[in-house]
């Protein structure tokens, strides 16, 4: 047997003995074990150091990430006895226990098992840094236990039911409340029900080098709700990527998945729908998970925050019978939701509906959708190919990603189907332009869309809290307004709190009229203000002029101006109005529009 495990990898060259030297100075400068110095530096492949392991030891080496451990057999070796040892037991043949061992020669460790079992023990060898996590991960952490009552009492939560919903092809899960009480199940248990607590629609888990740090976007804006130690990191994402059913060995590749739960809280129990996508960063695996909660979908247009020039408009375009309506916007400026809601209106017994969606983020009773998988060749081209054998009134389309789906979607448009899609744009005229550039023909683009809407969300300002105020002479003058001179400090700060709202947009009359409001901050928005949010619109119908314009080759700027011209609000002048009805700040809408 070689004399160290140092030895084997500089014979294989595995190490130099520069390599060498920078390993045992991580050693004595963190006061840990050869291996556990060797794996912070990465100088080898976990592949590289198990095999080195298994040719050091004599036994074969297993990767525990790669093994799923049956909760009988873990139970056949005591919790303490694994964790004081760092050993686990793998897997149980004819009487034969494979013991995943950190260090196989350790007889009384094998001894002690053999005792206890009645098996015979057969060693393999780990890797020190899996062991734990493995350990962890079956056992629960000792010192998870009282990591998990500080968060909880930080958070100030009760306890709260959540459990995984089986597969229609699954039997129903067992509560199992041994199970339950595993720290890292009842932390990530916590994570969830406090984000549906809060209304949160993104959960992320984001491994920094010395900390964990988890945030909710809460009405659009991320905020941090607690930093778990960073030991639990490995524990939180597989426990995640065990309930979303992903493979909880590959680190390397980004992953997504799904979890639908049931969440019980003061005797109510809902049904929400997580979306999970994981990807690979410097310190860690990073979590994401979208919340689609059917209680918080909104399907009535006129609660969407459209004035009511744009909804008429958006409400025309949506009753012709056939024709094109885009919805444009960045991710999560609420697109689907004003979707869902059209069709919700178009859905009656007379009409056949289908819908194309990646992911389909609601199911809605009558209506035929179709989930997107483009791993196995149904892209969104597909989808709308095979729709137009089903004999569709209405087609909705996720979103319009290339010019094979635009073309599809513009020639349905064009032979008297309603189309509904979405497209990633600022405004509302540049989506002509991005029409254009997918290699769609003008004439197409002006004969098939009807309207285009853009919109983004702003946040409501909390009802419980609001109250009026006035900038101060400070911030205005920090956001670069003149100076200006008078004889009295209140005339002068009446003219620039008059000169910054007409830079914003305000009419005079409206900048000497308007009281701007605020919230102050309570229990019921979280000291945030805020509580809610409400869309801005640009709603643009393609009228006679307009679509001479876009035969023409007229650019976005020339198609807003003349919109502009026939009425149409921007995203800026919705906000405005919505600033002008107290329903949310300046702001709000200076950070989310341009003039």
């Amino acid at each position: 047997m070689p004399a160290s495990l140092a030895e084997v990898l500089l014979r294989e060259g595995l190490l130099t003995p520069a390599d060498l030297e920078r390993v045992r100075a991580e050693q004595a400068l963190r006061n840990c074990s050869f291996q556990e110095a060797l794996t912070r530096l990465g100088l080898v492949a976990p592949e590289g150091i198990g095999g080195a392991l298994s040719r050091y030891y004599g036994v074969p080496f297993v990767r525990l990430e790669q093994v799923e451990i049956a909760p009988e057999v873990a139970r056949s070796v005591p919790a303490e006895l694994a964790r004081h040892h760092g050993v686990l037991p793998v897997a149980v043949a004819d009487s034969i226990l494979t013991l995943a061992m950190v260090d196989p020669t350790n007889l009384a460790a094998i001894d002690e098992v053999r005792f206890l079992t009645g098996m015979t023990v057969k060693p393999v060898v780990c890797l020190e840094e899996a062991a734990r996590a493995a350990i962890a991960r079956l056992y629960g952490d000792t010192d998870a236990h009282d990591e998990l009552e500080r968060l909880m009492a930080d958070l100030g939560v009760e306890p709260v039911s959540f459990q995984l919903t089986p597969e229609p092809s699954e039997p129903e899960q067992e509560s199992a409340n041994e199970a339950e009480e595993a720290p890292i199940i009842r932390l990530v248990n916590l994570i969830l029900s406090e984000a549906i607590r809060r209304n949160a629609s993104d959960v992320h888990i984001e491994p920094m080098e010395k900390q964990l740090r988890i945030r909710f976007r809460i009405d659009g804006v991320l905020h941090t709700v607690m930093t778990p130690p960073v030991r639990l990191k490995d524990a939180i994402v597989s426990r995640l990527k065990v309930m979303a059913r992903l493979d909880i060995s590959e680190k390397r590749l980004p992953q997504d998945g799904r979890i639908k739960t049931r969440h019980s809280r003061n005797g109510i129990t809902r049904t929400i729908d997580l979306r999970v996508s994981t990807i690979p960063t410097l310190f860690g695996e990073k979590v994401v998970l979208r919340l689609l909660d059917q209680e918080n979908l909104r399907l009535d247009m006129t609660q969407l925050g459209m004035e009511p020039e744009s909804l008429a408009a958006f409400e025309r375009a949506i009753a012709r019978p056939y024709g094109m309506v885009l919805v444009t916007g960045p991710t999560g400026s609420g697109k689907t939701n004003t979707l869902y809601s059209a069709i919700a209106r178009l859905n009656t017994g007379e009409r056949n509906i289908v819908t194309a969606e990646d992911p389909v983020e609601f199911q809605i009773p009558g209506i035929n959708q179709v989930q997107i998988k483009e791993h196995i060749g149904l892209t969104f081209a597909a989808a709308l190919r095979s729709f137009l054998r089903q004999d569709p009134d209405i087609i909705l389309v996720g979103e319009i990603r290339d010019h094979e789906t635009a073309e599809i979607a513009i020639k349905a448009a064009l032979t008297g189907h309603l189309v509904l899609s979405t497209l990633h744009t600022n405004d509302a005229p540049s989506a002509v332009t991005r029409l254009i550039d997918m290699g769609i023909e003008p004439f197409l683009v002006a004969s098939a869309v009807h309207l285009i809407c853009a919109q983004r969300l702003v946040r409501r300002i909390c009802p419980d809290c609001c109250e009026p105020v006035r900038l101060s002479v400070p911030a205005l003058l920090g956001a670069g307004l003149g100076t200006g001179s008078h004889n009295r400090p209140e005339e002068f700060e009446q003219r620039m709190f008059w000169m910054q709202l007409l830079e914003a947009g305000f009419t005079e009359q409206e900048a000497e009229a308007v009281t701007l409001l605020r919230g102050r901050g309570c229990v019921n928005c979280n000291q945030t203000g805020y509580r809610g949010r409400i869309g801005l619109f640009e709603v643009m119908e393609i009228t006679p002029e307009i679509r001479e314009m876009i035969l023409a080759g007229a650019s976005a700027f020339e198609l807003r101006r003349k919109a502009l011209e026939q009425g149409m609000l921007t995203l800026r002048r919705s906000g405005l109005q919505k600033v002008l009805a107290g329903i949310t700040t300046l702001e709000e809408v200076l950070r989310e529009t341009t003039l």
